[in-house]
């Protein structure tokens, strides 16, 4: 499956994505938001990816965001996590050279929208760090409203344990 918005392509994880997935993995902000562990290495990505790519327990859908003039070039990262039951959470990072231009908000728009038509999806939520003002940019622009703050919910990339705003969007939204 891929889907495609304006300048953006979403589609599957290659194992020839490990590469500029590690590269990803290293900038300190991936690092922190999108905490992968200890082991940054190419068989790390390798497997990260190759399990993202594995939809066969229907648990979540995972793409990689690229640029459909350069599909190989890696722009980001978009995933439902969780689905069960009409629900779904959904999370998202984007490389340096990619924030900023809207890559974030789109894919996310792009899958949600996706999740509720051939899905049946009826709510996703997306919860991001309130020290992670960008995500919440994301979050707003891509129609998600804020439902409240969960205190301490989760730990990120500098072991720390973080407030975390919590967002949703409806299919009927």
């Amino acid at each position: 499956m891929e889907l495609t918005a304006p300048g953006l392509l979403l589609r599957p994880w290659r194992d020839t994505d490990a590469p500029a997935v590690l590269d990803a993995w290293r900038d300190p902000a991936i690092a922190q938001w999108n905490p992968q562990g200890d082991s940054f290495d190419l068989d790390a990505a390798l497997r990260w990816l190759r399990w993202r790519a594995d939809w066969s327990g229907g648990g979540h859908v995972s793409l990689a965001v690229v640029d459909p003039t350069d599909p190989e070039t890696l722009l980001g990262s978009v995933s439902l996590h969780r689905i069960h039951a009409g629900d779904a959470s959904i999370g998202y990072w984007t490389v340096p050279a990619a924030r900023g231009r809207g890559v974030a908000t789109a894919a996310v728009v792009r899958l949600s929208g996706w999740a509720f038509a051939h899905l049946e999806l009826e709510r996703i939520e997306l919860c991001h760090a309130v020290a992670n003002p960008a995500s919440c940019r994301v979050a707003e622009r891509a129609g998600f409203l804020a439902e409240g703050t969960l205190r301490q919910s989760y730990r990120y990339g500098d072991g720390r344990r973080y407030d975390e705003h919590l967002h949703a969007r409806l299919a009927s939204d």
